[in-house]
């Protein structure tokens, strides 16, 4: 009969057995990359808040049902990034993705969704493209009374800060109508939707820039060849690391009294070249340690999550021409050691998936929201087995037969 100390060693082994399948289903299920999925893959490029589209090319392409539940079984489905921005439902299809990656996972599929440069632009604050309808989609019934609680914020701030005031480059909105004018209701609730802690914020700090699945990598913009030089998990982790600087850096201004939380990236820029501009000038107490803090942060521009070369931003695989593309994606994928790259970024002309370089790269954002660009049209691109490559459309679908000439498919009929 065994005795008391081997039954507990007995216990303790089975518990770190059950630990240990737990957590490596848990991380089975985060949105990462799996070398062999178990069933085929769909990808979806720049979705820019067109919910009905995006919607819409999930049910044709069999993985949600009419309540947008998923019935894609065992099927990846890979979303390359811009999920946000322009069009009228950005948080539609934030929530939709949410509820898919754990739907997904239940039924033993996967929901990969990666980071664009929107995504990154409104962790930043970087609001060029947001709309005044993207904003108004985060308001509410007290949106109205948030937005004078912030107006009177700014406004004690600048009165605080007229040393500073006087150094900006552009200076702030001076009258009520003008500030609110470019902070309409809801902008203080999207602001905050984006930090670190908020709904939207700490989702897609959870997510990669991009994925390797059976040697395909997908990803937002590209691999530039200078890029090609890091791991892939190095550029996962350098962007990573750059979004928690920018967090870190955030945080100390606002603890230092050079921001206020709710700050555009154009607004905290020019606070911070204006903090410089005064200590220099000696309108406001010199620290040295403070300064090289602030200078530090204007570096940002030269992060790999920002620069145009950079996997977010990247467009040389639909710039390049045939010889330079046959030239280079060889080299580019050996150092990856990958066999394609699928991306989204470039709207496509014609709305078409488009094949190049030998079928070693595919560029699949066809401008789903087709009230801003002319054309355009809801796509997806299915991939079998590594082998076989089919471009879903809502009136069509095309296989794309291997190494064929760039732009030419064969139609065949969609499946009921």
């Amino acid at each position: 009969m065994p005795s008391s100390a081997h039954v507990s060693l007995r216990r303790v082994c089975l518990t770190i057995v059950f630990f240990l399948v737990s957590v490596s289903l848990a991380w089975a299920g985060s949105p990462k990359a799996v070398e062999n999925p178990p069933g085929s893959v769909v990808a979806i490029g720049d979705v820019h808040g067109d919910f009905d589209d995006f919607v819409a090319i999930l049910q044709k392409s069999g993985l949600i049902d009419a309540q947008h539940h998923w019935i894609g079984g065992k099927t990846t489905l890979v979303q390359v990034g811009d999920l946000l921005d322009r069009g009228p439902k950005p948080r539609d299809v934030m929530d939709l993705l949410m509820a898919l990656e754990k739907e997904a996972l239940q039924a033993g599929g996967q929901v990969v969704s990666l980071l664009g440069n929107h995504e990154m632009m409104n962790i930043m604050g970087d609001l060029r493209y947001v709309t005044p309808v993207n904003f108004a989609s985060f308001a509410d019934s007290k949106s109205e009374e948030r937005q004078k609680a912030a107006y009177q914020a700014y406004v004690k701030w600048r009165s605080s800060h007229m040393a500073l005031f006087a150094e900006l480059a552009q200076p702030m909105e001076l009258t009520e109508g003008e500030w609110m004018a470019r902070h309409p209701a809801g902008y203080v609730e999207q602001r905050d939707a984006f930090t670190p802690n908020g709904v939207y914020g700490k989702w897609l700090r959870e997510h990669s820039a991009l994925a390797d699945i059976g040697g395909v990598i997908f990803l937002h913009g590209g691999i530039s060849p200078n890029v090609a030089k890091m791991k892939l998990d190095g550029i996962n982790t350098r962007i990573r690391d750059e979004i928690k600087q920018f967090d870190s850096a955030k945080q100390f201004l606002q603890e230092a009294d050079i921001i206020l939380p709710f700050f555009n990236l154009e607004e905290i820029r020019g606070a911070v070249l204006a903090e410089i501009s005064a200590e220099k000038k000696g309108k406001v107490s010199a620290n040295v340690p403070r300064q090289n803090r602030l200078i530090q942060f204007l570096g940002y521009t030269d992060w790999l999550s920002v620069k145009v070369d950079g996997p977010l931003w990247f467009r040389g695989y639909d710039q390049w021409s045939d010889e330079e593309g046959a030239a280079q994606m060889g080299k580019i994928l050996d150092a990856l050691k990958a066999t394609r790259i699928v991306v989204g970024h470039t709207v496509q002309k014609g709305g078409r998936i488009r094949p190049r370089f030998g079928d070693k790269v595919f560029l699949i954002d066809t401008g789903m929201l087709s009230t801003y660009y002319a054309g355009g049209r809801a796509s997806a691109l299915q991939i079998q087995d590594n082998t076989r490559f089919t471009a879903d459309y809502m009136d069509e679908q095309v296989v794309l037969e291997p190494a064929q000439k760039e732009e030419v498919a064969q139609p065949v009929a969609a499946p009921r």
